[in-house]
């Protein structure tokens, strides 16, 4: 049996659709498994043993073209399943036109009509994001809960170590959307505040320029910039060890839980109850004591406060954290 499953949203996406790969590698007889993402994420599934092949779509560059080439792809390995965790329709035509007998998604994604098997996505019903994953596969499988799972090599590991040796906390201060972001000033304020002997600033090359800037002003603790630097596997290995991480609700809260490392996640104009919250043994979550009409104001958050104060994160102490 060959089974597709398709996952071409944003990193933290992709983190949390690996239970799927964890519980499909386990049935008998093993399915040939593979998994569709979108380009830049495929060093996330790099190492995971019950993975066939990786296959990526390049959305930013001739984006239409290479969808065409990538439906061509799919079709041509004949798939028995295709389970398609992307919501737009994008994926659904990939979906549509795979050729596979049974096709499995959310009723959310416009092509759900060609689907096999379509359960619903709701939000903000007490599910985990995961568990609404998990359901697409619940009649294949044994039904358990399984959280989600990344493979750092041993490359990965060993190239860590070199930040290990004193105690250390690790903390991705940004987000692709400003109304998810911890303040800079504040992550300032909780650095000042710490005792950590080391503190490592994790994120994106974009993240850089931010992540300077709250080391410059951190005084003199011991801060490493590691933004750009890293690849996701490799943060994934820092992670694991630290005695906390420090996260907004964006891809690295993820990463934390597919490591069951320790995590504690900042939550400003979103919130855990639309189900992407932490899933470690050692968690915590933080949001404003203060009770605001306007939060959460989305579920991907805003590049502006809509509002215009930004209460849900500037009221949050550090203090709390």
């Amino acid at each position: 049996m060959r089974i597709l499953i398709i996952q071409t949203a944003f990193t933290g996406d992709v983190i949390l659709a690996t239970p799927l790969i964890e519980q499909l590698g386990d049935i008998n007889p093993k399915p040939v498994l593979d998994f569709l993402l979108r380009s830049g994420n495929e060093n996330l599934l790099e190492n995971n043993p019950k993975l066939n092949e990786v296959h990526s779509w390049n959305k930013k560059e001739n984006k239409i073209q290479n969808l065409f080439t990538v439906i061509k792809k799919v079709r041509r390995n004949k798939y028995d399943i295709v389970i398609n965790l992307h919501r737009y329709a994008s994926s659904g035509l990939i979906t549509l036109f795979s050729g596979a007998s049974q096709k499995r998604g959310f009723d959310k994604n416009p092509l759900s009509f060609c689907y096999s098997k379509k359960i619903i996505h709701e939000i903000g019903n007490g599910k985990h994001e995961v568990e609404r994953n998990l359901e697409l596969i619940a009649d294949l499988v044994n039904g358990r809960f399984t959280p989600p799972k990344l493979y750092p090599s041993s490359g990965d590991l060993k190239a860590m170590e070199r930040f290990k040796a004193k105690p250390y906390i690790c903390i991705a201060p940004a987000s692709v959307w400003f109304t998810k972001q911890f303040p800079p000033e504040k992550w300032v304020e909780f650095i000042l505040s710490s005792s950590a002997a080391v503190i490592c600033l994790l994120g994106a090359a974009a993240d850089a320029t931010v992540c300077e800037w709250i080391k410059s002003r951190s005084g003199d603790k011991v801060v490493v910039n590691l933004s750009g630097k890293l690849s996701f596997l490799e943060s994934a290995a820092l992670m694991k060890d630290a005695k906390m991480n420090y996260v907004n609700d964006s891809a690295p809260l993820h990463i934390a839980s597919a490591m069951n490392a320790p995590v504690t996640a900042i939550f400003c104009s979103t919130t855990p109850a639309f189900g992407f919250g932490p899933l470690s043994d050692k968690s915590k979550v933080v949001e404003t004591l203060e009770q605001l009409s306007c939060k959460p104001c989305g579920l991907h958050g805003f590049k502006v406060c809509p509002q215009g104060h930004f209460k849900c994160a500037l009221t949050i102490g550090v203090n709390t954290i």
